[in-house]
């Protein structure tokens, strides 16, 4: 039986052919050593490389580990500032 994530990501995987491919792709996740975030699978965000590659110009992954790695906590984590201004501005 189809869960309501497959669902979800069969509807995803229909626009891939629409997605642009001048599009560069920073995919980044927590995992707090059990596979999640607290609220999202690691399979769930690894998924989108799978909807991207090959339609997206690149596409990068980081994985945080760590008491900051936990969702609600990314967008506070130095790491994650730092992977950004790297991806973005190159330094």
């Amino acid at each position: 039986e189809a869960t309501p994530a497959t669902k979800s990501y069969q509807k995803l995987k229909k626009l891939r052919r629409t997605y642009p491919t001048t599009a560069h792709i920073l995919n980044i996740y927590g995992d707090l050593g059990d596979g999640t975030d607290s609220q999202v699978d690691n399979k769930s965000s690894k998924a989108l490389k799978y909807l991207v590659v090959g339609r997206a110009k690149s596409y990068q992954e980081q994985r945080i580990t760590g008491a900051n790695a936990k969702h609600e906590l990314l967008h506070r984590n130095p790491q994650v500032d730092a992977i950004l201004i790297k991806f973005l501005w190159g330094k």
